[in-house]
Formats: C-alpha cells, structure tokens, sequence
C-alpha cells in the first residue's frame, strides 16, 4: 500500500510532467484531502471521488486527489498501478480545468455519461439480484 506522504511524493513527480501552461490560473494548485467521498450517484458503496477540479469564490481554482479513495479502489495494489491511475485522474482533472478556461464542456459531458452508463449497470444488476 501507498502510503499518504508517498502518495503526496508520487503526486509532485506526476504534477512536474505536465507543461508550464497547464498551471495558468490553477491559481490554488494541486491538494490532498485523506478522504474518501462516495459520488453523489453512488448506488453500491463504490463510486468514489478519485479526484475533483473545484472552482470557489474565495479559494479560487484547485484539484483535490483524494489519498482516501485511492486507498480504497487500489488498496493493496502495487505502486505502479497507484501511479498509472493517480496520473489519469490528475490528468483528467486539469483538462477540466483547461476546458473551463477555453468555456469547453466535452469532459462534463463524457462525465455525465459515465455516470449514466453507471446507474443503467446498477439497475440491470438490481434486476438480476
């Protein structure tokens, strides 16, 4: 397991790949929270926020990369896989962030039906329980 101060080790290292570019406005940058929040769509105690792009009044623009989620999906994986999926989530969250700025949703929307394609697997499981 991974733990938070390696995760937060890993995060940099993963954080430094990206271009110069990628960080203008990102004026709160890249924070760990330890927890472990479930998405609001969740319908089986397993959809976990693995990480969020936040925009707030006072705060500004941020990504969070939740330590506790990440624990809970990978648990006892090994590191490269903790790095593969800390990288696409990381990456997914600053294209949100750059297609907020360009006034771009193509990613909310990909997001949306992820979440759609999730509540039609939960439903056609309840049928078969």
């Amino acid at each position: 397991m991974v733990s938070i101060d390696r995760f937060e080790d890993i995060l940099e290292q993963l954080a430094e790949e990206l271009p110069a570019e990628f960080y203008d406005q990102l004026n709160g940058g890249i924070v760990v929270d330890p927890g472990h929040p479930l998405h609001p769509a969740d319908e089986d105690g397993d959809l976990y926020i693995m990480g969020e792009y936040r925009v707030d009044p006072g705060m500004g623009k941020y990504i969070v990369m939740f330590y506790g989620s990440f624990r809970r999906v990978l648990g006892g994986a090994d590191e490269s896989e903790w790095i593969n999926e800390m990288r696409d989530v990381l990456r997914h969250e600053f294209r949100h962030h750059i297609e907020g700025r360009a006034g771009v949703r193509d990613l909310e929307i990909w997001d949306e039906e992820q979440i759609a394609a999730y509540r039609a697997r939960s439903r056609e499981k309840e049928k078969h329980d």
